[in-house]
């Protein structure tokens, strides 16, 4: 009986040897895991580069949309600090005119008619004014403020407070909320010193 001679050995030798000629894939693991963190720290950075220049592009917008709106507010703040000598003039020609007739009288009182144009005119142009943002400061009576105000002289009153205006020598305006003339004022002083005020003398100068 003829049996065919087997080769156990010889075939866990092959096996063994096919196994051992696998590539191996470890080192290229770690060369794409790198390459792929490298990647990633590239795009957080171009993705942060991006969002800061959308910022400031935004920022950008903003700020020429701001000076725009200032152009268009503040176009006539030469001309209108050129104008508010008028407004002066007839608030001097009505403090200073005679006290109106009353009555019969002054229907046919040429001085009346006169004060009430004077009047009608200053009126008008005040509301002008508030047309394009042009608000008057008379301070009269309130306290001394260096950013509205600049003091022309001080006034010895002992019955108010120090600090408090005294005279309005020439109104001010402000335009949009921002000053376009001091108001010319008279100041007291000698008085009790108001709340939250420390002693000593309104700078007079110009």
């Amino acid at each position: 009986m003829n049996t065919q001679p087997t080769q156990p050995a010889q075939d866990s030798v092959n096996f063994d040897a096919a196994i051992n000629t696998e590539p191996s894939l470890g080192g290229d693991a770690v060369l794409l895991a790198a390459d792929l963190a490298k990647a990633q720290a590239e795009s957080a950075e171009l993705k942060d580069k991006l969002l800061r220049l959308a910022a400031e592009t935004e920022n950008l917008r903003r700020r020429l949309e701001r000076e725009r709106d200032d152009a268009v507010k503040f176009a006539s703040a030469k001309f209108a600090k050129d104008i508010l000598t008028v407004a002066d003039n007839l608030g001097r020609a009505l403090q200073s005119a005679p006290k109106p007739s009353e009555g019969e009288a002054a229907k046919s009182d040429p001085l009346n008619n006169l004060l009430v144009g004077i009047e009608a005119t200053e009126r008008e142009l005040l509301s002008v004014f508030e047309r394009y943002g042009i608000q008057r400061i008379d301070p009269q009576g309130q306290r001394f403020d260096p950013n509205l105000h600049q003091a022309m002289f001080e006034v010895e009153n002992p019955n108010l407070p120090a600090g408090t205006v005294f005279q309005v020598v020439a109104a001010g305006y402000v335009q949009h909320g921002r000053l376009l003339r001091a108001a010319m004022v008279g100041v007291t002083k000698g008085g009790p010193q108001p709340d939250g005020a420390t002693a000593g003398s309104v700078d007079t100068r110009a």
